[in-house]
């Protein structure tokens, strides 16, 4: 994926508060934190980055992405557990099975296995050392990726931020750059410790509907759980994102995603950690509902974390031709500037079925709930002023969708 931009710049009227900020902004990214670590080996990686081949940019930034999704929560742990049961290793633990072999009593059974699941933990077994390999690869991944990303559109493209970046005049500033890096270390801290928990019980055969030979359910459910567990997917996350929209839990702990509006590769993890907790179990629902094979589910939700980080890295990437039903980065960017509107992640039918997807005679700010905006003509003059604001800061792709003209608005609040 490659961002695109083919537009002539088509605006609205511009006041000079808003041509100030723009400027400032542009010059604020040259004082960031990570873009002044960057620029201290800028110019031996362009050295080296001129003699790649004009489509080793974009190649590079897709594999890096890609690279990200998988390992940066822990995934490639379950496709390990999926090749290790296949191969013979793990199970059921022989301390689990005896007890239950030797009781035929059901609920006496079930008593004794949750008796050594908590006393002995047969079903977490080398936990530790899942845990260790786990949280050293996604750190290094999450460090790596995320800085390469950085310096290839932050720093190398920086004065060409119009043609690539979803708000090209506004940055965030160093300040919340080090929060945002800070933060994701510690939310990847909590869920690379979920994972290696849920990938050692998986491996020695914790109870769940996962199944692991393509011979245990009919080949025409191998084909039906792909759309099925993609939809149940995205619609559950529909959901758990509006929940976290509601005034309470937003305020207590969403707000704090929320802090970029400027959203960066940095972002993705950026979290509260009992949200991004609270997200990961939400992620295992179909795992425990339905007969599950670990390589669609695993295929699924590195997809899902692939489009995550494209979603939260500013940049203004567009869905594929074989993608219909993906949105834009600028879907979501869209949702981190204004807040309460696009709670879709990589389905748009959410919102427009719903009534959450953003309209151009709405205005949306952080005081605006529920996802339905507000009416241009019960706005009043200081919401307007704000956000044409936000509409001159977008990217001239959704400029030329939701332009609006201060001529064309005749009626507010304060008439």
């Amino acid at each position: 994926m490659v961002p695109k931009s083919g537009h002539e710049v088509v605006t609205a009227d511009q006041d000079d508060e808003s041509i100030s900020t723009q400027k400032e902004s542009k010059e604020g990214v040259r004082d960031s934190m990570v873009v002044r670590w960057l620029n201290k080996q800028v110019d031996k990686m362009d050295k080296h980055w001129t003699r790649l081949p004009s489509f080793a940019g974009s190649a590079a930034a897709t594999c890096a992405i890609f690279l990200l999704g998988l390992c940066y929560r822990g995934e490639w742990m379950l496709i390990f557990v999926h090749f290790a049961r296949r191969f013979g290793y793990g199970g059921t633990p022989k301390s689990v099975s005896i007890a239950l072999s030797n009781d035929t009593d059901m609920s006496r059974s079930m008593k004794y296995g949750w008796e050594l699941l908590l006393s002995e933990a047969p079903y977490l077994r080398h936990f530790s050392m899942a845990w260790m390999v786990s949280l050293i690869i996604s750190y290094s991944i999450y460090f790596s990726i995320c800085s390469f990303f950085h310096w290839y559109y932050y720093v190398r493209q920086r004065d060409k931020a119009e043609e690539w970046k979803c708000q090209p005049y506004k940055w965030l500033s160093p300040k919340l750059e080090k929060h945002e890096i800070i933060l994701g270390i510690f939310s990847l801290f909590c869920t690379n410790t979920f994972t290696a928990a849920f990938a050692t019980y998986v491996l020695y055969g914790g109870p769940s509907m996962i199944y692991f030979g393509y011979d245990e359910y009919t080949l025409l459910w191998w084909f039906l759980q792909w759309p099925i567990m993609y939809i149940i997917l995205d619609y559950e996350t529909y959901w758990f994102h509006r929940l976290y929209h509601r005034p309470t839990l937003y305020k207590m702990f969403h707000k704090l995603h929320h802090t970029y509006k400027q959203p960066t590769a940095w972002s993705v993890t950026a979290i509260h950690p009992i949200e991004i907790m609270h997200m990961q179990l939400c992620y295992l629902v179909p795992l425990f509902i339905m007969p599950s094979h670990l390589i669609p589910y695993c295929t699924i939700m590195i997809y899902n974390f692939y489009h995550g980080l494209i979603d939260h890295s500013g940049i203004n990437f567009k869905a594929q031709w074989w993608q219909p039903w993906q949105p834009d980065a600028s879907f979501h960017d869209n949702h981190h500037q204004y807040t309460h509107v696009n709670f879709g992640f990589n389905m748009f039918y959410w919102d427009k079925l719903h009534g959450t997807y953003r309209l151009k005679d709405r205005i949306y700010n952080e005081n605006t709930f529920f996802g339905k905006g507000k009416k241009l003509s019960e706005a009043t003059k200081e919401e307007l002023a704000a956000d044409f604001q936000e509409r001159n800061s977008e990217n001239v792709d959704n400029k030329v969708i939701y332009c609006l003209r201060k001529n064309s608005i005749t009626n507010t609040k304060t008439d």
